[in-house]
Protein backbone atom coordinates (compact mmCIF):
# COMPACT_ATOMS: atom_id res chain seq x y z
CA UNK A 1 0.00 0.00 0.00
CA UNK A 2 1.40 3.45 -1.70
CA UNK A 3 0.96 7.35 -0.57
CA UNK A 4 -0.25 8.94 -3.67
CA UNK A 5 -0.47 12.71 -3.81
CA UNK A 6 -3.96 14.11 -3.57
CA UNK A 7 -3.14 17.91 -3.40
CA UNK A 8 0.25 19.32 -3.48
CA UNK A 9 0.55 22.29 -1.30
CA UNK A 10 3.55 23.42 0.93
CA UNK A 11 0.57 23.90 4.28
CA UNK A 12 2.33 24.88 7.39
CA UNK A 13 0.22 22.57 9.63
CA UNK A 14 -2.24 20.62 7.51
CA UNK A 15 -4.74 18.84 9.87
CA UNK A 16 -8.48 17.51 10.39
CA UNK A 17 -9.31 15.92 7.19
CA UNK A 18 -13.14 15.24 7.09
CA UNK A 19 -15.18 13.74 4.21
CA UNK A 20 -18.37 15.43 3.36
CA UNK A 21 -21.22 13.22 2.23
CA UNK A 22 -23.65 16.16 1.37
CA UNK A 23 -20.68 18.02 -1.38
CA UNK A 24 -18.66 14.93 -2.13
CA UNK A 25 -15.17 16.66 -1.12
CA UNK A 26 -12.40 16.66 1.89
CA UNK A 27 -12.32 19.33 3.74
CA UNK A 28 -9.01 20.15 5.89
CA UNK A 29 -7.21 23.04 7.60
CA UNK A 30 -4.11 24.28 7.68
CA UNK A 31 -3.85 25.51 11.39
CA UNK A 32 -1.05 28.00 11.06
CA UNK A 33 -1.93 29.54 8.13
CA UNK A 34 -5.51 30.30 8.63
CA UNK A 35 -6.66 28.23 5.92
CA UNK A 36 -9.92 26.04 5.31
CA UNK A 37 -9.11 23.87 1.93
CA UNK A 38 -11.83 21.96 0.01
CA UNK A 39 -10.82 19.30 -2.49
CA UNK A 40 -13.59 17.15 -4.50
CA UNK A 41 -11.46 13.67 -6.06
CA UNK A 42 -14.03 13.19 -8.88
CA UNK A 43 -13.53 16.35 -10.75
CA UNK A 44 -9.84 17.82 -8.50
CA UNK A 45 -11.71 21.09 -8.11
CA UNK A 46 -9.74 22.43 -5.13
CA UNK A 47 -11.23 25.48 -2.77
CA UNK A 48 -9.01 27.91 -0.25
CA UNK A 49 -10.70 29.86 2.42
CA UNK A 50 -8.81 32.63 4.98
CA UNK A 51 -9.88 32.59 8.55
CA UNK A 52 -9.59 35.67 10.60
CA UNK A 53 -7.59 33.57 13.14
CA UNK A 54 -5.45 30.11 13.54
CA UNK A 55 -8.14 27.53 12.90
CA UNK A 56 -7.78 23.89 14.26
CA UNK A 57 -10.40 22.18 13.00
CA UNK A 58 -13.59 23.01 10.37
CA UNK A 59 -16.24 20.65 9.72
CA UNK A 60 -19.28 20.66 7.66
CA UNK A 61 -22.97 21.18 9.48
CA UNK A 62 -26.37 19.86 9.05
CA UNK A 63 -27.39 23.27 7.80
CA UNK A 64 -24.79 24.09 5.32
CA UNK A 65 -21.59 25.62 6.15
CA UNK A 66 -19.14 25.07 8.26
CA UNK A 67 -18.36 24.84 12.62
CA UNK A 68 -14.44 26.29 12.88
CA UNK A 69 -12.64 25.73 15.99
CA UNK A 70 -10.80 28.78 16.15
CA UNK A 71 -7.67 30.19 18.58
CA UNK A 72 -11.02 32.36 20.58
CA UNK A 73 -13.44 29.94 20.16
CA UNK A 74 -16.13 27.83 18.11
CA UNK A 75 -17.92 29.80 15.28
CA UNK A 76 -20.06 28.89 12.50
CA UNK A 77 -19.66 29.91 8.75
CA UNK A 78 -23.10 29.83 6.92
CA UNK A 79 -23.54 28.52 3.29
CA UNK A 80 -23.09 31.74 2.32
CA UNK A 81 -20.39 32.34 3.98
CA UNK A 82 -21.73 34.86 6.76
CA UNK A 83 -19.26 33.99 10.26
CA UNK A 84 -21.37 34.51 13.66
CA UNK A 85 -19.34 33.42 17.40
CA UNK A 86 -21.17 29.98 19.03
CA UNK A 87 -18.34 30.08 21.77
CA UNK A 88 -15.87 32.64 22.36
CA UNK A 89 -13.54 32.18 25.23
CA UNK A 90 -10.47 34.02 24.35
CA UNK A 91 -7.38 32.63 26.68
CA UNK A 92 -3.98 34.59 25.92
CA UNK A 93 -1.54 31.89 24.76
CA UNK A 94 -4.50 29.48 23.64
CA UNK A 95 -5.72 28.00 20.71
CA UNK A 96 -8.23 25.53 19.26
CA UNK A 97 -6.77 21.81 18.02
CA UNK A 98 -8.14 19.54 16.31
CA UNK A 99 -12.13 18.53 16.81
CA UNK A 100 -14.60 16.25 15.78
CA UNK A 101 -18.70 15.74 15.51
CA UNK A 102 -20.18 12.78 17.99
CA UNK A 103 -22.68 10.74 17.18
CA UNK A 104 -25.11 12.63 19.07
CA UNK A 105 -24.28 15.94 16.39
CA UNK A 106 -22.23 17.92 19.53
CA UNK A 107 -19.02 19.37 18.10
CA UNK A 108 -15.85 18.37 20.71
CA UNK A 109 -13.44 20.76 20.47
CA UNK A 110 -10.36 20.56 22.02
CA UNK A 111 -7.62 23.47 22.87
CA UNK A 112 -3.89 23.92 23.34
CA UNK A 113 -1.20 26.49 24.17
CA UNK A 114 1.14 27.43 21.95
CA UNK A 115 3.93 26.63 23.98
CA UNK A 116 1.94 23.13 24.87
CA UNK A 117 2.68 22.95 28.19
CA UNK A 118 0.95 20.49 30.28
CA UNK A 119 -2.68 21.25 31.73
CA UNK A 120 -3.13 24.20 29.28
CA UNK A 121 -5.47 22.51 27.26
CA UNK A 122 -8.95 21.03 27.38
CA UNK A 123 -11.67 19.50 25.69
CA UNK A 124 -14.81 21.07 25.67
CA UNK A 125 -18.55 19.41 23.95
CA UNK A 126 -20.60 22.20 22.23
CA UNK A 127 -23.74 21.22 21.81
CA UNK A 128 -26.50 22.25 18.92
CA UNK A 129 -27.54 25.19 20.75
CA UNK A 130 -23.94 26.54 21.37
CA UNK A 131 -24.33 25.10 25.60
CA UNK A 132 -20.26 24.12 26.28
CA UNK A 133 -19.83 21.38 28.57
CA UNK A 134 -16.07 20.80 29.82
CA UNK A 135 -15.14 17.31 29.53
CA UNK A 136 -11.20 16.92 30.67
CA UNK A 137 -10.10 20.69 31.75
CA UNK A 138 -6.49 19.83 31.81
CA UNK A 139 -4.60 18.19 29.00
CA UNK A 140 -1.39 19.33 27.00
CA UNK A 141 -2.00 19.00 23.12
CA UNK A 142 -5.52 18.02 22.82
CA UNK A 143 -5.62 15.83 19.18
CA UNK A 144 -7.93 12.93 17.89
CA UNK A 145 -11.17 12.03 18.88
CA UNK A 146 -13.44 9.39 17.26
CA UNK A 147 -16.19 6.83 18.32
CA UNK A 148 -16.71 3.32 17.97
CA UNK A 149 -19.31 2.14 15.40
CA UNK A 150 -21.72 1.19 17.59
CA UNK A 151 -21.49 4.98 19.90
CA UNK A 152 -20.56 3.37 22.77
CA UNK A 153 -16.59 3.79 23.40
CA UNK A 154 -14.68 7.08 22.54
CA UNK A 155 -10.87 7.24 21.87
CA UNK A 156 -8.81 10.08 23.13
CA UNK A 157 -5.74 11.43 22.07
CA UNK A 158 -3.57 13.67 24.49
CA UNK A 159 -0.33 13.80 22.26
CA UNK A 160 2.59 13.90 24.94
CA UNK A 161 1.00 11.02 26.78
CA UNK A 162 2.03 9.26 23.96
CA UNK A 163 -1.19 7.31 24.25
CA UNK A 164 -4.61 6.13 22.68
CA UNK A 165 -7.19 6.62 25.49
CA UNK A 166 -10.64 4.97 25.39
CA UNK A 167 -13.81 6.28 27.27
CA UNK A 168 -16.95 4.11 27.79
CA UNK A 169 -19.54 6.57 26.80
CA UNK A 170 -22.34 7.63 29.73
CA UNK A 171 -25.26 9.50 27.98
CA UNK A 172 -23.23 12.36 26.25
CA UNK A 173 -20.59 12.29 27.89
CA UNK A 174 -17.33 9.95 28.13
CA UNK A 175 -16.33 7.94 31.59
CA UNK A 176 -13.63 5.55 32.59
CA UNK A 177 -10.75 6.88 30.94
CA UNK A 178 -8.24 4.36 30.11
CA UNK A 179 -5.11 3.35 28.32
CA UNK A 180 -6.14 1.78 24.91
CA UNK A 181 -2.76 2.20 23.17
CA UNK A 182 0.68 3.13 23.99
CA UNK A 183 3.10 4.40 21.02
CA UNK A 184 6.67 3.34 22.20
CA UNK A 185 9.57 6.17 22.41
CA UNK A 186 10.71 6.69 19.04
CA UNK A 187 8.09 5.86 17.12
CA UNK A 188 6.52 9.25 17.21
CA UNK A 189 3.36 11.25 18.83
CA UNK A 190 -0.17 10.24 18.42
CA UNK A 191 -1.87 12.85 16.92
CA UNK A 192 -5.55 12.69 14.68
CA UNK A 193 -7.18 9.37 14.38
CA UNK A 194 -10.06 8.05 12.63
CA UNK A 195 -12.25 4.90 13.50
CA UNK A 196 -13.19 2.17 10.42
CA UNK A 197 -16.20 0.29 9.96
CA UNK A 198 -14.63 -3.05 11.94
CA UNK A 199 -13.80 -1.09 14.85
CA UNK A 200 -10.15 -0.63 14.60
CA UNK A 201 -8.60 2.57 15.27
CA UNK A 202 -6.04 4.51 12.44
CA UNK A 203 -3.14 7.25 13.95
CA UNK A 204 -1.10 9.71 12.61
CA UNK A 205 2.01 9.55 14.25
CA UNK A 206 3.84 12.90 14.20
CA UNK A 207 7.67 12.66 13.65
CA UNK A 208 6.74 8.75 13.49
CA UNK A 209 6.14 9.08 9.28
CA UNK A 210 3.33 6.56 9.46
CA UNK A 211 0.04 5.55 10.11
CA UNK A 212 -0.88 2.80 12.64
CA UNK A 213 -3.87 1.00 12.46
CA UNK A 214 -5.21 -0.88 15.85
CA UNK A 215 -7.60 -3.60 17.02
CA UNK A 216 -10.36 -2.76 18.90
CA UNK A 217 -8.71 -4.77 21.77
CA UNK A 218 -5.69 -1.95 21.10
CA UNK A 219 -3.15 -4.79 19.50
CA UNK A 220 -1.16 -3.58 16.53
CA UNK A 221 -2.49 -4.57 13.40
CA UNK A 222 -1.01 -2.60 10.82
CA UNK A 223 2.00 -0.11 10.09
CA UNK A 224 1.74 2.01 6.82
CA UNK A 225 4.91 3.98 6.40
CA UNK A 226 5.00 7.32 4.72
CA UNK A 227 7.12 9.72 2.75
CA UNK A 228 7.09 12.64 5.09
CA UNK A 229 8.08 12.57 9.12
CA UNK A 230 4.75 14.19 10.03
CA UNK A 231 1.57 13.40 9.13
CA UNK A 232 -0.78 14.87 11.06
CA UNK A 233 -4.19 13.45 11.28
CA UNK A 234 -6.02 11.03 8.59
CA UNK A 235 -9.70 9.99 7.38
CA UNK A 236 -11.75 7.85 5.43
CA UNK A 237 -13.00 9.56 2.18
CA UNK A 238 -13.52 8.79 -1.95
CA UNK A 239 -16.26 6.27 -2.93
CA UNK A 240 -17.71 4.16 -0.61
CA UNK A 241 -15.41 5.39 1.88
CA UNK A 242 -12.48 3.27 0.87
CA UNK A 243 -9.78 5.65 0.47
CA UNK A 244 -7.50 7.13 3.49
CA UNK A 245 -6.78 10.37 3.21
CA UNK A 246 -4.14 12.06 5.51
CA UNK A 247 -2.64 15.73 6.05
CA UNK A 248 0.78 16.77 6.97
CA UNK A 249 2.64 19.61 8.53
CA UNK A 250 6.29 21.32 7.40
CA UNK A 251 6.25 23.56 10.46
CA UNK A 252 9.46 23.03 12.28
CA UNK A 253 10.92 21.17 9.66
CA UNK A 254 14.65 22.86 9.05
CA UNK A 255 14.96 20.80 5.59
CA UNK A 256 11.31 19.82 4.73
CA UNK A 257 10.34 16.89 2.39
CA UNK A 258 8.88 18.12 -0.94
CA UNK A 259 5.48 16.62 0.19
CA UNK A 260 5.28 17.92 3.40
CA UNK A 261 2.18 19.59 3.60
CA UNK A 262 0.60 18.16 1.07
CA UNK A 263 -2.64 15.93 1.17
CA UNK A 264 -1.79 12.40 0.56
CA UNK A 265 -4.28 9.21 -0.10
CA UNK A 266 -3.95 5.92 0.65
CA UNK A 267 -6.14 4.50 -2.19
CA UNK A 268 -8.61 1.48 -1.11
CA UNK A 269 -7.31 1.31 2.81
CA UNK A 270 -10.32 0.42 4.67
CA UNK A 271 -13.81 1.04 5.06
CA UNK A 272 -14.57 4.13 6.66
CA UNK A 273 -17.52 4.76 8.27
CA UNK A 274 -20.37 7.87 7.54
CA UNK A 275 -19.49 10.76 9.41
CA UNK A 276 -21.89 13.02 11.26
CA UNK A 277 -22.76 16.77 10.19
CA UNK A 278 -22.71 19.22 13.29
CA UNK A 279 -26.50 19.64 14.11
CA UNK A 280 -26.14 23.35 15.25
Amino acid sequence: MRAEVAVHTPASLGEGPTWDPATGRLIWVDILGSRVHGYDPATGRRTVTATEQHVGAAKPRAAGGLVVNLRDGVGCYDADGAFSWLLRDPVPGRRGNDAAVAPDGSLWAGTMRDDEAAGGGTLTRVSPDGTAQTIFPSVAVSNGIGWSPDGTLVYYVDSPTRRIDVCRMNGQLPVGRRPFAVIEPGAGFPDGLTVDADGCVWVALWDGGGIRRYTPRGDLDRALPLPVPRPTACCFGGPGLRDLYVTTARTGLSRPHPLAGSLLVLPDAGQGLPGVAYAG
